[in-house]
């Protein structure tokens, strides 16, 4: 196979974000394609028997086994890490397989880990009734409050985990000032970066060592996929990560890595133009629902820390209704355009009740601590005209008895 002239790294290094997210890892094969091929394989053969032997080694280029490489994926994971601006990129089967393995790749029996209380709900699964298994302990803190993740660390602590914005409290939290404490005690940041990825929010560059996707949302963008992906330095990825993910095999399809590859050449201008509708959808709500989490509105708390770090505040927000659940089904059953659904980042809106949808697994006890209530509802916008959005909540508003306050 015969890589594309223009995939030279010091000339991709010198592209913008939105020539990376079309051109960026692009390879050819000698039949010149414009599109990325799709290579549906899971094993590779040999010219002769020292080949294999010389890459299982570690002494020789080329692919081995689609479980450790495959063209496809290799060329979406060269794509998100010049997108991100890491070293390296490892593409996952899902996203809670990225954020798993971001974890539990580098955690051992006897470690503590920090994270954010306001999380998605698989997350916290994760960390509260999964990793105790293992005898790595996890504490739980207001990612908004410095000294709560100063005050929680202990000897042992080895990683720090939150998303910014977070789901679906929408909960911002200052990257750097989080990881300048981290560093100082050698601990690791890990931020989960699926609500804005790259084309909004590049963690990166505020100090995290770490970024995770749900490339199953904004990146594929159209609900078609499940994908994750871990970036960071290639010391990270080659050697906690690549050996975690080789052994217990959290690794993506080719067609699933495809799927999400071409979702990337749009990202730029979807991740934009559904964070100025959400920001439309959102100033209609504002003082006609009792409580609007939208980090772009002025009127949330952490406002300033958004355009300090974010280049916009992204896709999703959060709003609650009086009346708990039942109020809460009502306005999602007199929906008429957006459909009810979990899933986030599709170029159609969306919109779910966390407490009986993502956040379930939780205790009542849990999901209370992390802000997500009986009323709270959670809404993905898309590209549809936000004046048809906004005739569409504000009738089902007033068909559940919500109207204009």
């Amino acid at each position: 196979m015969k890589r594309s002239t223009g995939q030279d790294r010091s000339i991709t290094q010198k592209w913008r974000s939105a020539t990376r997210a079309v051109r960026g890892g692009s390879w050819r094969s000698e039949q010149g394609e414009t599109s990325e091929a799709i290579y549906l394989t899971s094993g590779y053969s040999y010219d002769d028997a020292e080949t294999p032997a010389a890459r299982f080694a570690g002494q020789a280029p080329g692919m081995t086994y689609s479980r450790t490489q495959n063209p496809s994926v290799q060329m979406l994971e060269e794509r998100i890490a010049l997108m991100e601006g890491a070293e390296a990129c490892r593409a996952q089967a899902s996203g809670m397989a990225a954020m798993s393995s971001a974890m539990l790749c580098q955690l051992s029996a006897g470690d503590h880990m920090v994270v954010a209380r306001a999380a998605f709900g698989p997350t916290r699964w994760v960390t509260d009734n999964l990793l105790p298994r293992f005898a790595i302990a996890c504490t739980a803190v207001d990612g908004r409050d410095l000294d709560a993740w100063a005050d929680a660390i202990r000897p042992n602590t080895k990683l720090f985990f939150f998303e910014t914005p977070a789901n679906p409290t929408m909960d911002i939290i200052d990257i750097r000032a989080v990881s300048d404490l981290a560093h100082r005690h050698g601990i690791t940041v890990v931020v989960d970066n699926a609500f804005a990825t790259s084309a909004l929010q590049r963690p990166l560059e505020h100090g995290a060592d770490v970024v995770a996707y749900a490339a199953t949302k904004m990146m594929d963008g159209q609900g078609r996929v499940l994908a994750g992906a871990v970036c960071g330095t290639a010391d990270f990825i080659n050697t906690k990560l690549l050996p975690f993910q080789r052994n217990t095999g959290n690794t993506l399809s080719p067609f699933n890595a495809w799927v999400v590859l071409k979702g990337l050449e749009t990202l730029e201008l979807r991740a934009h133009a559904q964070a100025a509708n959400a920001l439309t959808v959102a100033a209609f709500l504002e003082g006609r629902v009792p409580h609007l989490l939208h980090p772009g509105l002025p009127s949330h708390p952490q406002h300033a820390l958004v355009q300090a770090q974010m280049k916009a505040a992204g896709s999703v927000f959060s709003f609650t209704v009086d009346g708990g659940r039942k109020a809460a089904m009502a306005v999602l059953n007199a929906l008429e355009l957006i459909d009810i659904s979990n899933n986030i980042g599709d170029t159609k809106s969306l919109m779910t009740h966390p407490a009986s949808t993502t956040h379930s697994s939780l205790t009542p006890e849990t999901r209370a601590e992390m802000g997500v209530t009986e009323g709270l509802l959670r809404i993905s916008v898309g590209l549809e005209d936000p004046l048809d959005l906004i005739d569409d909540l504000g009738q089902a508003l007033s068909q559940a008895g919500l109207g204009s306050r």
